[in-house]
């Protein structure tokens, strides 16, 4: 099995500034303005023949995923991984929805640092408290969010083809590289993501790392989240506080 954690923190990771910004096509930058596939593709292949193989993962980050909340956050998955970063937001959305719910005051956290990335520790946010382990559930996020990706079905064909050149040049294991081609060619198997939630933790997190993917700013990839947290079970408040949780941890960048 591929180190699917390391995979998952150099993804999010890359996505902070620098190759995934504008002007090497991620959809939070100029490809969001243009609205169509054509020009992403465009800038890819401009990004391919100028810079060799250099910043490869960065720009596979931003044209597979590239959404806003990813750039802005990705600080933060380099500091502390990206297992931690989505388990610490799903934490804080849990904790602010059960606050809510019995009407107590909201856990507050320090402005510049709003994510509890240490308190999911020792329960069932805590990747490793899964039952196949770390590196099991960071291939069910890596699913997730590419899943979710794909939802608006902006990775067609073409781009399909300029992502796996930069798979290629990016320097991943044999297996690392067969799993993200495999995951871009399968058709969108929600039934398969859904399924890899083993508790309503855990469905949290998928959820968390499918929304750090897609800004739902258009109405597929918000259809999309619509019908994923339906899927999962999530409560509405839950959802809602999912959300803030990510503006939130944006706004501290």
């Amino acid at each position: 099995m591929f180190d699917a954690k390391s995979l998952l923190d150099q993804l999010l990771g890359s996505q902070s500034g620098g190759p995934s910004g504008s002007q090497y096509g991620g959809r939070g930058g100029a490809a969001a303005q243009r609205g169509g596939s054509d020009d992403l593709l465009s800038q890819g292949k401009d990004f391919l023949s100028s810079q060799g193989g250099g910043l490869a993962l960065g720009g596979l980050a931003g044209l597979m995923l590239g959404s806003k909340s990813g750039r802005k956050i990705g600080k933060k998955a380099v500091t502390y991984g990206g297992l931690a970063l989505v388990a610490g937001l799903a934490y804080k959305a849990y904790q602010g929805h059960k606050a809510n719910q019995q009407n107590a005051p909201r856990p507050q956290y320090p402005q510049d640092e709003p994510i509890p990335l240490e308190a999911p520790r020792g329960t069932a946010f805590d990747p490793a408290e899964q039952p196949g382990g770390e590196n099991e559930f960071a291939v069910a996020l890596l699913s997730a969010m590419i899943a979710a990706a794909k939802a608006d079905g902006h990775i067609d064909r073409e781009e399909q083809d300029t992502i796996f050149a930069k798979i290629d040049e990016a320097g991943l294991d044999s297996e690392a590289k067969a799993f993200l081609m495999d995951e871009l060619r399968s058709p969108l198997d929600l039934d398969k993501i859904v399924a890899s939630a083993n508790c309503p933790e855990s469905a949290a997190e998928i959820y968390a790392a499918s929304r750090l993917a897609i800004d739902p700013n258009h109405p597929a990839e918000r259809a999309y989240l619509q019908m994923l947290a339906a899927r999962l079970g999530l409560e509405p408040g839950l959802i809602d506080e999912i959300e803030l949780a990510v503006r939130e941890a944006e706004m501290a960048e």
